[in-house]
């Protein structure tokens, strides 16, 4: 069975080569081309490919953003992400739209016909030494989680509790109300089984949050 792809990619030279290398292979045929993401919606309308070849900086949406557009518009075109970014943060992002391949614009011609193939055929492509590094970061992330289990604000909130402050002013502060301040101290308590400021305000300077001797 032939494999079906469209190329987005908003530089006209890029498509061209990628055209020359996929269309060599007997089993790959690009039916469709696209300069935009929002011109990637209708091409695929038009020829529903089997893959869609996306880039990830294009003028308007980028390819990540329009994947989930994409995604939904033509269910069956798997995407199959083409980017300068090396970054694991693009990668994760990538697959959380929805994407089923990621490949670097350096990748050798092999890789990018390997990487259709398989996200063709149902399965997720990432270059062996991104993937790895994107476990590395995933283990890191999990292990920084481990270690502070709070998000941004609720480590704010602590900050601000470990100074003193109470329910009242924290709201007023961080422009929510008291009611969320207050769910925000009780997560704060049950993530990190504490039962008294003292316990907070020790937590707080141990994850460098404030310095001196706060009020308790």
């Amino acid at each position: 069975m032939t494999i079906r792809v469209l190329l987005v990619d908003d530089h006209a030279i890029l498509r061209a080569g990628l055209r020359r290398v996929l269309d060599a292979e007997e089993d790959i045929e690009v039916v469709a081309e696209a300069e935009s993401a929002e011109r990637a919606i209708f091409e695929a309308l038009q020829a529903r490919p089997d893959v869609a070849v996306m880039d990830v900086v294009m003028p308007g949406k980028s390819g990540i953003e329009a994947t989930p557009k994409l995604r939904e518009t033509v269910p069956e075109t798997r995407i199959l992400v083409l980017s300068m970014q090396d970054d694991p943060r693009y990668v994760r992002a990538a697959f959380e739209a929805g994407a089923s391949g990621y490949v670097l614009k350096e990748a050798a011609d092999t890789e990018v016909v390997e990487a259709v193939r398989t996200v063709a055929r149902g399965d997720r492509y990432v270059h062996p030494a991104l993937g790895a590094r994107l476990v590395a970061a995933e283990v890191e992330e999990r292990k920084r989680a481990e270690a502070d289990p709070l998000s941004d604000r609720e480590r704010e909130v602590l900050r601000l509790l470990a100074l003193g402050h109470t329910n009242q002013e924290i709201a007023k502060l961080l422009y929510i109300s008291v009611r969320t301040a207050e769910t925000h101290r009780a997560h704060i308590m049950r993530k990190l089984g504490f039962t008294s400021r003292a316990e907070l305000v020790r937590h707080a300077l141990d994850q460098g949050l404030i310095e001196g001797d706060p009020a308790t």
